[in-house]
């Protein structure tokens, strides 16, 4: 037998997480362009001074509209990643992506279709942030599945670092190319996932679920480095297929069924850690941290530097890399519930400090650098500091967790409708954050901060009581992990036996060369009358 090599499987989830660096850079560009001279004479409004303005309602347009569009693509690709499959989806939906980005760059000064091309670019993103997951999750080896998931929140994070520097560099240039440059550069990131994603193959679970079992067993093989004709292949697809016609016992599955008896704990878990991820107050940094720092009077002395909000941005973003970094590891070593109870009380504590000292302390919006005391500036470093922090926590490890478990959850003829409903939650909530909080923002300030801290708080009891430990298991290990009733508490220790049922099956059931010839049943078809007599 060939030595086995996941280099294939690592490599192919590294290109393809890059639909997290689509995700993460338009997330985090807006971001700059709101405060930037032109942008805001393009698309702003006129006060009564003469001076040209972005009011809160213009910006929560520009911000939210990706949003949007982010939740119809979300729930969209489910569709089309059961009808074309998950390499065409992905396909599919990058060009949208990319129509979306050429419709922002191309306008002058209209409000009405910048906001277009960003709900089209949104669908993109939508789309692309649920088959990441998927793809992922059914291509990579079970000991470093949530490992190569954690890949695709560092491409995230990778691509928000990237636009806030470039926001940096371009923000002094006088003309347009101060915002067109970090937004019409997201048309090379769409041509690249066009021009890679023809190499990718399709996923073995979904070719096996149409009926495709040669397609593959090839697959199977690219992906484990070994021949198609190597005894590990058949191996590994017998036991494919035992498994995925267990998990499909009952037929296709309908949104509905996504709610039933045996499925509604996991759907709804999906979609609450997309929730609680959403109102963690990493995104308030992320889309109006620029804003926010600004009219905090933060442009404080600092290390004996006056720092920009751009600046401040580039450290969240850099902060942000770093913190995803040892997340690649830790997700596999402490697990997804250590993680997720860990990050709520880290962040909670950085929310509440800030929320407090910021709300006490800063000087009122718009008091003059010149002007500002030393309690001020004190206040100011103190709320950027635990910002930085938050922003870490977040990344160690509410960032990558709820999207590693949303991807391995759902069994086979539910997964691309479960991921759907987990990641247009996600979009959702980012919608509903993205155009209130700066309103709620203006009114009540870093107070703002206090409403995280409940859901941090909220979020540590929810997954406490309701969130299994999935580390270390096949995707069909989870599917019974879910249906065995195990106490979510006890879950770490919990061992399955599904695969040691397909393993016996594969080696002890195996026919004959005569029999072969013989027996008109496809591999799925034995596997069901198996899982129907156990």
């Amino acid at each position: 037998m060939t030595k086995v090599t996941n280099r294939n499987a690592v490599q192919l989830a590294i290109f393809i997480a890059f639909g997290g660096f689509l995700f993460g850079y338009d997330i985090g560009v807006i971001s700059g362009c709101l405060i930037m001279p032109d942008f805001i004479r393009r698309f702003g409004e006129i006060n009564a001074d003469g001076e040209y303005f972005l009011s809160s309602s213009r910006q929560s347009i520009i911000t939210s509209l990706l949003s949007a569009g982010t939740f119809v693509g979300a729930l969209a690709q489910a569709f089309t990643s059961d009808r074309w499959g998950r390499r065409g989806s992905i396909l599919f939906w990058s060009a949208i992506f990319t129509v979306g980005v050429v419709i922002q760059t191309a306008t002058g000064h209209s409000m009405a279709q910048i906001t277009v091309g960003r709900f089209v670019t949104g669908l993109g993103v939508g789309a692309l942030s649920a088959i990441v997951p998927l793809y992922n999750g059914e291509t990579a080896p079970k000991a470093l599945r949530g490992t190569l998931l954690v890949l695709y929140q560092l491409q995230i994070i990778i691509g928000l670092f990237l636009s806030y520097v470039l926001d940096l560099a371009t923000h002094t240039i006088p003309n347009s190319a101060s915002w067109r440059v970090p937004v019409g550069l997201q048309l090379a990131w769409g041509l690249i996932m066009l021009s890679g994603v023809f190499f990718l193959p399709e996923s073995p679970r979904h070719l096996l679920y149409t009926g495709r079992r040669e397609e593959a067993a090839k697959v199977v093989a690219t992906l484990n480095g070994v021949p198609a004709d190597d005894p590990l292949v058949d191996e590994l697809v017998g036991e494919l297929e035992f498994s995925i016609a267990a998990e499909n016992v009952d037929g296709k599955a309908t949104w509905a069924e996504c709610f039933s008896s045996s499925l509604w704990r996991r759907t709804v878990n999906g979609m609450m850690l997309q929730f609680i991820q959403q109102l963690n107050g990493q995104n308030f940094y992320y889309y109006y941290g620029d804003t926010f720092f600004e009219s905090a009077g933060t442009h404080v002395v600092y290390a004996f530097e006056s720092l920009s909000p751009y600046v401040i941005q580039v450290i969240l973003g850099a902060v942000s890399v770093v913190g995803t970094v040892p997340a690649l590891r830790l997700i596999e070593t402490w697990g997804r519930r250590k993680s997720l109870l860990t990050g709520a009380l880290l962040e909670a504590a950085c929310a509440v400090i800030a929320g407090l000292v910021g709300h006490f302390t800063l000087a009122p919006a718009g008091t003059p650098t010149e002007q500002l005391t030393r309690r001020n500036k004190a206040g100011g470093d103190t709320l950027i500091a635990f910002a930085v922090l938050h922003v870490f926590s977040f990344a160690v490890f509410w960032g990558p967790t709820p999207w590693v478990y949303l991807g391995e959850s759902f069994p086979l003829r539910i997964r691309p409708k479960g991921i759907a409903l987990g990641s247009a939650t996600n979009w959702l909530w980012n919608f509903l954050l993205s155009f209130f909080a700066p309103r709620i923002a203006a009114r009540i300030g870093p107070l703002i901060l206090l409403v995280f801290f409940g859901m941090l708080l909220f979020g540590y009891v929810y997954v406490y009581l309701f969130i299994p430990e999935t580390r270390g298991l096949t995707l069909e290990e989870v599917d019974e992990l879910y249906r065995s009733g195990v106490k979510p508490w006890n879950s770490t220790g919990w061992k399955p036996h599904l695969s040691e049922e397909a393993h016996l099956k594969v080696h002890q059931g195996r026919p004959s060369q005569a029999e072969k010839v013989s027996t008109e049943k496809s591999g799925v078809e034995e596997a069901e009358e198996a899982v129907t007599k156990v």
